[in-house]
C-alpha cells in the first residue's frame, strides 16, 4: 500500500479545469466562478448543468431549451426497461445503474462518436435517462409500472412524479433540486478521476461514466450516505445519542460516518446547506427525530476535544442522509441519486479531458529484485 506524502496522489495535481474549485481550508466551493451558496438558493439544476458545461449561466431562452432537451430525451429505450424489469428486485441499486447505463451506450445513436459534439449531446441524454433509470428502479424494485418523464418538469420535478405517480410536491421537489445542484461537481474526486483517465484512453463517453459510477458505488466515496443513515437508525432515539457516542467512539474502535473529509479542514459549505433542509423537510413532514439524532450527534461530537483537534466537522453525506430518508427514499438508492446529481460533473470533466493526453502515473516498486529462477519442481 502507497504511503508518505502523497498516498492516494493526495496533493498531486493531475491538470487544469474550469469546473470547479474545492478550498478544504476556507471551506469554500466554487462551481465556475459562482459560490455555492447562492446557487445552493437561487439556481435550477438545468442551469447548473448549463454552467458545468458551458462555462457560464444560460439565458432564459437557453435555460429553457436545455430542460426541454434533458425531460424529452430522458425516455428509455424500451428493451433497457425490459431487462429493467428482468433484473433481481433485491439488487444493489448502484449495481442496477452501472449495468443500465453500459445498456443505454447500445442504443446511444453517438455511442461510438467521440467528437466533442457528440460527447455534449450524450451529456444531455444521459442526464435525463440517469434520472429516470433511477425511478424506474426504485419503483420496478418494489413491483409498480415505471412511469416515463414528463415534458414540461424540470429535472428534480420529473423525478418526484416517476416515484409518486403524483403531481411533484413543491417542498420534495424544491430539496431535491438543491441535492442536485450541490452535488453536481466536486474537484478530481475518485469517480470524476476515474472518468478522466478512462477519457484519457479515447474510449467513449459510456465507459467513462460507467467507470465513475463503480467508483462512486464505494461507501469510501459516494456510499458514505448510506452508511450515515444506517448509524441514525442505529442510535435509534435522540437520548440515546450520548451512550451511543460514548460506547462507540469515546470507547470503541468505531467512528461517525459523515464526519469528517478528505478536503475539507472546515465545515463542508453543501453540509451547512443540507442542514437547513433537513430542517425544513422534517418540520414540514411530522417526522424531526432523525434530524434531532443528526444534529445533537453533530453538537457532541464538535464539542468533543478529538474532533475539534483534527478540525473533523459533518460533510455533505451527513445531512444529505437525512434529507433523502426523509423524502421516503430508500437506503439503496442514496447513491443512484448521488450519480444522478454527479453525471453532470462527470460529463464536464469527460468533455474537458477528450483529447488530453492518457493519464499513466508511475509507482514506487519496493518489491525484491534479481531473484533466482527455479524448476517448479524443486520450488
Amino acid at each position: 500500500m502507497a504511503t508518505g506524502a502523497n498516498a492516494g496522489l493526495e496533493g498531486v495535481v493531475i491538470g487544469d479545469t474550469r469546473t470547479s474549485l474545492v478550498n478544504g481550508t476556507e471551506g469554500k466551493l466554487i462551481y465556475g466562478g459562482y459560490r455555492i451558496e447562492d446557487l445552493a438558493v437561487h439556481a435550477l439544476f438545468e442551469e447548473v448543468a448549463y454552467l458545468l458545461w458551458n462555462n457560464r449561466l444560460p439565458n432564459k431562452t437557453e435555460l429553457e431549451e436545455l430542460r426541454t432537451i434533458i425531460a424529452t430525451q430522458a425516455i428509455l429505450p424500451d428493451d433497457v426497461l425490459a431487462q429493467m424489469k428482468g433484473l433481481p428486485k433485491a439488487a444493489n441499486g448502484m449495481a442496477v445503474l452501472r449495468t443500465v447505463v453500459s445498456l443505454l451506450g447500445l442504443y446511444d445513436p453517438d455511442a461510438e462518436d467521440n467528437s466533442k459534439e457528440a460527447a455534449q449531446r450524450k451529456a444531455y441524454r444521459l442526464t435525463g435517462q440517469i434520472t429516470t433509470a433511477c425511478a424506474a428502479w426504485i419503483r420496478i424494485a418494489k413491483g409498480q409500472e415505471p412511469l416515463a418523464p414528463r415534458h414540461d418538469l424540470t429535472l428534480a420535478q420529473n423525478f418526484v412524479y416517476m416515484i409518486t405517480a403524483e403531481e411533484p410536491d413543491q417542498t420534495a421537489s424544491d430539496a431535491i433540486n438543491v441535492y442536485l445542484v450541490l452535488l453536481a461537481d466536486h474537484g478530481v474526486n475518485a469517480s470524476t478521476f476515474t472518468s478522466r483517465v478512462i477519457t484519457g484512453t479515447q474510449a467513449d463517453m459510456h465507459s467513462a461514466v460507467v467507470g465513475a459510477i463503480g467508483a462512486l458505488k464505494g461507501p469510501a466515496h459516494g456510499g458514505a450516505n448510506t452508511a450515515a443513515m444506517k448509524m441514525f437508525l442505529a442510535i435509534g432515539e435522540v437520548e440515546n445519542v450520548e451512550s451511543w457516542f460514548q460506547t462507540n467512539i469515546k470507547e470503541g474502535s468505531g467512528r461517525i460516518m459523515g464526519i469528517g473529509h478528505r478536503v475539507y479542514k472546515a465545515t463542508d459549505p453543501r453540509a451547512a446547506i443540507l442542514k437547513r433542509h433537513a430542517e425544513a423537510l422534517a418540520g414540514s413532514s411530522g417526522n424531526t427525530k432523525w434530524f434531532e439524532i443528526a444534529s445533537k450527534l453533530d453538537d457532541t461530537a464538535r464539542a468533543d476535544p478529538y474532533f475539534i483537534e483534527r478540525k473533523l466537522f459533518a460533510n455533505v453525506d451527513y445531512y444529505s442522509a437525512i434529507v433523502l430518508y426523509t423524502l421516503d427514499i430508500d437506503l439503496d438508492m442514496f447513491t443512484p441519486l448521488f450519480a444522478m446529481s454527479r453525471i453532470v460533473g462527470w460529463t464536464a470533466h469527460i468533455i474537458e479531458q477528450m483529447g488530453g493526453r492518457l493519464i499513466r502515473p508511475s509507482a514506487n516498486y519496493v518489491g525484491p529484485m534479481d531473484i533466482e529462477w527455479v524448476p517448479v519442481d524443486q520450488r
